[in-house]
């Protein structure tokens, strides 16, 4: 049993703790002034001849005062007085502002990353936390530029190369001879990709990468009455997103990329969904008449795509055979 007279001693302690939290954040909101008033000490020195230009946020929405959610220099790098004041004494190097951005910024990622999450945060922001680049403290100025009139990231031509950055592999092969139109700014990568995080793999802009690729392939969705299992299962299983040798985007040639799956003799019943009248025509060996003909001959009865034309899934009678 509790002693008599605890829950009151108890209350009077969470409402004087309620009470100093609420003067702490009182005098931390006093402290911050986001006017054009309270940005003059920062922009005094932080003006026109900086290398980076700090005065083109004003030129952004981070810049429009009219609206009250606006930020000034002060709410994202704090009051910062020590920088202000440059308690490090005449010719030591500057105190820095309470809170530094970039990838190679003072202030840890995470402090960063809570700094605009306490504007941003939700919409397709609200998985960031646990997200890849936030385990890897990939801090948002790694890849915004704030006080750009313009942020790179922002614009689908543009956009790559800031990603690229990073992912080199990807870069080189969006420059193969089949791929997504990111060059022509036709597209971005966050139009498959959620960089601030995903409940899919690869941080995919949909829940699986399947529905990420009917945004755009919309007829490859069906419902088809014979579907193909790997296209069912995952695009990517024949499919190379970023790039390929073979169109389109195809992760080897036919036939070598069907016979990873299919690779029974086709003039076979049992071993093939196909019978072909003239033996294994898409097979070397055997009493396929072709076995014995140059390669040529060959590989031009091995084109599975001239007969199985319907190959993401068929509503023809032909059937399971995905034929016209």
């Amino acid at each position: 049993m509790k002693p008599p007279g605890k829950p009151a001693v108890w209350s009077i302690a969470a409402f004087l703790l309620l009470a100093t939290s609420s003067t702490v954040l009182a005098q931390e909101s006093a402290a911050v002034d986001r006017t054009l008033t309270g940005d003059a000490a920062c922009t005094r020195c932080h003006d026109e001849s900086e290398t980076k230009p700090i005065l083109a946020m004003y030129k952004t929405r981070h810049g429009v005062k009219a609206d009250e959610r606006t930020p000034g220099c002060q709410s994202c790098h704090g009051a910062s007085e020590g920088h202000i004041r440059n308690t490090g004494g005449t010719g030591a190097k500057r105190t820095l502002p309470d809170v530094t951005f970039g990838v190679r910024g003072k202030s840890d990622a995470k402090l960063q990353a809570g700094t605009c999450l306490g504007c941003h945060e939700g919409s397709n922001r609200a998985l960031w936390r646990g997200s890849q680049h936030e385990s890897r403290d990939i801090a948002c100025a790694g890849c915004h530029t704030v006080h750009a009139a313009a942020d790179p990231v922002l614009t689908k031509l543009s956009q790559p190369d800031v990603c690229f950055g990073c992912h080199k592999t990807q870069r080189a092969q969006t420059h193969l001879v089949s791929t997504h139109p990111l060059a022509a700014a036709k597209m971005a990568c966050a139009d498959c990709h959620n960089p601030h995080g995903s409940t899919s793999d690869h941080l995919m802009a949909k829940a699986s990468v399947n529905d990420t690729c009917f945004t755009c392939h919309a007829e490859k969705r069906g419902p088809f009455l014979w579907e193909h299992a790997p296209v069912a299962d995952d695009c990517t299983n024949c499919h190379t997103p970023h790039g390929s040798t073979v169109a389109p985007l195809l992760k080897a040639r036919v036939p070598w990329l069907c016979q990873e799956c299919h690779s029974g003799d086709h003039a076979n019943a049992v071993n093939s969904a196909a019978n072909l009248q003239d033996g294994a025509v898409a097979t070397a060996g055997g009493l396929n008449p072709l076995a014995n003909s140059a390669a040529r001959a060959q590989l031009a009865a091995r084109a599975c795509l001239n007969c199985h034309v319907l190959i993401h899934g068929s509503n023809h009678p032909a059937g399971a055979k995905f034929q016209r």
